[in-house]
């Protein structure tokens, strides 16, 4: 593709603008922001990967994926803000799955141990992560608020705090993973994913192509539900004090 071919796409931008000012949305601005960050971004990454690719050294490839996860891990972390140390934890939860699902992928030669291979399933992996991350967040908080009273009884009768927040957490773990599951239930029938359809574009073999999107989707599934149990365990107990009364927390913005 072109560059000048590449720069008719923002004709969709602009056509997108265009209806945020006929309807007033007041988005302009944001979205011209978005394009120009996006755009520089990935341009960006392309050269950086490259670089990377062609070198095939391994503390570049390790500095990829733990810039992955910082920048993963503080955009999760938003949506607890108010709970001290929500940030290592959600780090350590994402880096956690990538570590498991990459030494599982690495050791049963699913993938070849490469960058070409690593960077690009680590980056879906921890994004996927990422997403589960804040809508756990988001979530728990949500419960918390709505069952207020009945968590208050339950640790005025002497419950624990794993107890009283045992049903929350159960809740806010299957929310969480809800776009996952039902991303799985219509995979090939209502989308093509993006890795599928950048190999069949590229002129892989299309059953060739359905494998590798097979190992993503499973993946995703495994990272989802390693995140948020793990972020489950380590989160809940920042929700109330050291006297086993339940914080009160602003929504994030």
């Amino acid at each position: 593709m072109t560059l000048l071919t590449l720069s008719f796409t923002l004709l969709f931008v602009l056509a997108t603008m265009l209806v945020s000012v006929w309807q007033k949305l007041g988005l302009e601005k944001e979205i011209a922001i978005g394009t120009v960050r996006s755009a520089v971004q990935l341009l960006a990454i392309g050269y950086v990967l490259q670089y990377i690719f062609r070198t095939e050294n391994v503390i570049y490839l390790v500095f990829m994926i733990a810039l992955m996860i910082a920048v993963a891990s503080s955009n999760a972390a938003r949506r607890g803000a108010g709970m001290p140390g929500i940030l290592w934890r959600v780090a350590v939860s994402i880096a956690v799955t990538e570590l498991l699902l990459m030494g599982l992928l690495l050791g049963l030669k699913m993938i070849e141990p490469s960058p070409q291979y690593i960077i690009p399933i680590s980056g879906m992996t921890i994004g996927s992560a990422m997403i589960v991350a804040g809508l756990f967040m988001n979530q728990i908080r949500r419960e918390v608020q709505s069952t207020k009273g009945e968590i208050e009884v339950l640790l005025a009768l002497g419950a624990t705090a794993k107890q009283a927040l045992q049903e929350v957490r159960k809740r806010a773990v299957k929310f969480s993973m809800i776009p996952t599951i039902d991303g799985m239930k219509t995979v090939g029938l209502v989308q093509l994913p993006g890795m599928m359809t950048g190999m069949i574009v590229a002129g892989a073999d299309p059953v060739e192509a359905v494998r590798y999107q097979i190992l993503i989707v499973f993946s995703f599934t495994g990272s989802a539900a390693i995140t948020s149990m793990l972020l489950s365990m380590l989160s809940y107990r920042l929700l109330l004090t050291k006297g086993l009364q339940l914080k009160s927390f602003h929504e994030p913005k």
